[in-house]
C-alpha cells in the first residue's frame, strides 16, 4: 500500500482505493476494529474512539464533510493498513461485510421476484410507525376458572391456557381471507394513532401530531367501509378455537382501521383545555353535545364524549368519554344529568404514574353547575367499589350508581376474566333496575377508548352470546370504532375480549348443563 495523500475538499486518502467488501461492512466492522486495537494493547476506550475514527474515515467516502474526528482518522488507516501483526481481524470483518452484502441482493431479489424475502417480515413490520400503543407485552391476564369450587368444574372441557405473547409477534400478519368478508386494508390504509398514549402525558393537551387532512381520503373511504361491513362471526367452538390463535387475532386487530378523529377538525380556541389528550378526540357524528344557554359558544356545548349503539344496534345505549379533568368536571355532572345516566363506570385509577382522571365525586356533597350530588352509601367489593349518590336539580332528584373498577392496569388488561364479566353483569341487573326514563349508561377510564371499549365490547358481546348462541367480536368492535375512534385500544386487549367471551361461554354451557 502506498502512502496516503490527502485530495482537497473531500479530505481522503488518493491511493487508497474503495473496493465493494469494505462500504457494507461499516458496521461490523467497527466492532472487529475495536477487537483489532484492543488486542494491540489500547485501552478500551481508546479502542472505542479509535474503531470510531475508522468509521470517520470510510464515511469520507460517501458523504462529501470534513472528518468528524479529523484528520487523525486517516493516520490511523495508515496504522491499520500497515500493521502486521492481528491484521487477520481487519480482513475478516471485511469478508464477513462482503457475506452480508450477498445476502441482502439475495433477499431484494427474492423480495422482488417472489414477494417475500429470506425471512419474515413480521419483525420489521413491528417497527413500523403504525402509532398504536401497543407493543405487545406479556399478557397480564390468566385464563382462571369461574369458581373456586374446581370440583364442581371437573366434567367441563379444559379451559384453554394462556398464550405466551412473544415481543417478536406483536406485528401484522396476514390474516385468513376466508374468514374476513372484506378486503383487508394494509397498514397504510389505517388512520390515527395511539402514539399518544404510550408518551408520558401527565397534563392536557399532550400530542404527537397526526399531519393529515381533514378531508375523507379514498384510504380514510375505504378505512370507513371496512368499519360498516367488516364481519366474523363465532360458534362457541370457533371461540375457543378463535380464543388461542393469538397471531390470528393480532392479524385481525391490525387489520381493523381505529378511525380516530383528526385534530384539524376541532379547531377551535381554547378546547385544549376541554382534552385530557389532544389526539384523542370524539367522532363529529355521535359525539355529545351539552345544552347551552349560548348554543353559539363551542365550547359551552363541548365535551369530549360519544354516543355508543349497544346490542341490536339500540341507539346511545353508552356513553364513552375521557376521565375528567380539573377542566371538565362541572361538563361531566352537565352531561350526568341532562343524559338521564343511572350508572357510571369507571375503570382506571386517579393515578397510574401519572393523573389519569381527577377525583371527580364528593366524599360528601357538592354542586356542580347548579346540580348538587351527595354521597348516600359506599360499598367495597373484592375488584370495584360501589357509590350511591343522589343528584338534585330544579326540584328534581335522581339516583346514580358509580362502579369504580381498580384492578385493570392502564393499557394492559385485567389479571384475571372473572371479575371483569361479573362487573358486567352486576351493572346489567341495575340498568334493568333503573327507572324507565334512565338514559345511557357512561364508561370511562383515562382516554375513554381501551379499558372503555373492552367493557362496552364484552356487555354488548355476552348479551348476543346469550341471545344469538354466536358472537362477532369484530362486529363489534368496528361498530364501536364507528362512534369513537380507537375503541379496544391494543391488541392484548382485543385477545383478552376473546378470552373473555370464552370463558362466559363455559359458563353458560355449565349452566345449562346443570
Amino acid at each position: 500500500m502506498r502512502a496516503a495523500t490527502v485530495l482537497p475538499g473531500y479530505q481522503c486518502i488518493n491511493d487508497w482505493r474503495v473496493h465493494s467488501d469494505n462500504l457494507p461492512s461499516l458496521a461490523l466492522s467497527s466492532q472487529g476494529y475495536w477487537v483489532f486495537f484492543l488486542v494491540e494493547g489500547n485501552g478500551p476506550f481508546s479502542s472505542i474512539y479509535k474503531a470510531l475514527q475508522v468509521i470517520d474515515f470510510y464515511l469520507g467516502f460517501i458523504l462529501p464533510f470534513h472528518p468528524i474526528f479529523g484528520m487523525d482518522s486517516m493516520v490511523l488507516m495508515r496504522e491499520v493498513v500497515n500493521t502486521k501483526q492481528d491484521n487477520w481481524i481487519f480482513h475478516g470483518t471485511a469478508g464477513i461485510g462482503v457475506a452480508i452484502c450477498v445476502i441482502m441482493v439475495i433477499h431484494m431479489v427474492c423480495k422482488w421476484r417472489y414477494g417475500t424475502g429470506l425471512w419474515s417480515s413480521r419483525t420489521v413490520l413491528q417497527d413500523i410507525g403504525d402509532r398504536r400503543q401497543s407493543v405487545s407485552r406479556q399478557p397480564s391476564f390468566t385464563l382462571s376458572e369461574w369458581t373456586d369450587a374446581q370440583e364442581d368444574l371437573l366434567d367441563m372441557d379444559p379451559v384453554p391456557q394462556t398464550p405466551v405473547f412473544d415481543v417478536g409477534t406483536d406485528a401484522k400478519t396476514e390474516g385468513d381471507a376466508a374468514t374476513l368478508t372484506v378486503t383487508s386494508v394494509g397498514l397504510q390504509e389505517r388512520r390515527g394513532s395511539n402514539v399518544s398514549l404510550t408518551l408520558d402525558m401527565c397534563t392536557p393537551g399532550c400530542t404527537e401530531p397526526y399531519g393529515y387532512g381533514a378531508q375523507l381520503s379514498p384510504r380514510d373511504q375505504t378505512a370507513k367501509e371496512y368499519l360498516r361491513q367488516g364481519t366474523h362471526s363465532l360458534t362457541p367452538a370457533m371461540l375457543h378455537t378463535r380464543a388461542m390463535d393469538d397471531q390470528s387475532l393480532q392479524a385481525e386487530f391490525y387489520e381493523t382501521p381505529m378511525n380516530f378523529v383528526d385534530p384539524k377538525e376541532y379547531n377551535y380556541p381554547g378546547l385544549v383545555r376541554k382534552n385530557r389528550y389532544k389526539t384523542i378526540l370524539p367522532n363529529t357524528h355521535s359525539r355529545v353535545i351539552l345544552k347551552s344557554q349560548d348554543e353559539d359558544d363551542f365550547l359551552t356545548t363541548y365535551i369530549n364524549a360519544n354516543y355508543l349503539k349497544g346490542y341490536g344496534d339500540e341507539d346511545c345505549a353508552y356513553i364513552a368519554t375521557q376521565g375528567p379533568t380539573v377542566n371538565t368536571v362541572g361538563d361531566f355532572w352537565r352531561m350526568v344529568w341532562q343524559e338521564r345516566s343511572p350508572i357510571i363506570v369507571m375503570i382506571t385509577n386517579l393515578e397510574e404514574k401519572n393523573e389519569k382522571c381527577a377525583e371527580y365525586w364528593p366524599e360528601d356533597s357538592v354542586t356542580h353547575e347548579g346540580i348538587e350530588i351527595t354521597l348516600v352509601t359506599v360499598t367495597q367489593e373484592d375488584d370495584y367499589s360501589l357509590r350511591v349518590f343522589t343528584l338534585k336539580c330544579g326540584g328534581e332528584e335522581r339516583s346514580l350508581r358509580q362502579y369504580w373498577y381498580t384492578s385493570w392496569p392502564d393499557q394492559k388488561t385485567p389479571d384475571k376474566a372473572p371479575p371483569l364479566l361479573e362487573l358486567v353483569q352486576e351493572v346489567e341487573m341495575a340498568r334493568e333496575e333503573a327507572p324507565p326514563s334512565s338514559g345511557p349508561i357512561i364508561v370511562h377510564c383515562s382516554a375513554g377508548i381501551g379499558r372503555t371499549g373492552c367493557f362496552i365490547a364484552t356487555s354488548i358481546l355476552c348479551k348476543q352470546l346469550r341471545t344469538e348462541g354466536v358472537v362477532d367480536i369484530l362486529r363489534t368492535t368496528c361498530q364501536l370504532r364507528l362512534d369513537r375512534g380507537g375503541m379496544i385500544q391494543t391488541s392484548e386487549q382485543y385477545q383478552f375480549v376473546h378470552h373473555v367471551l370464552s370463558l362466559y361461554e363455559k359458563q353458560l354451557s355449565h349452566t345449562a348443563e346443570e
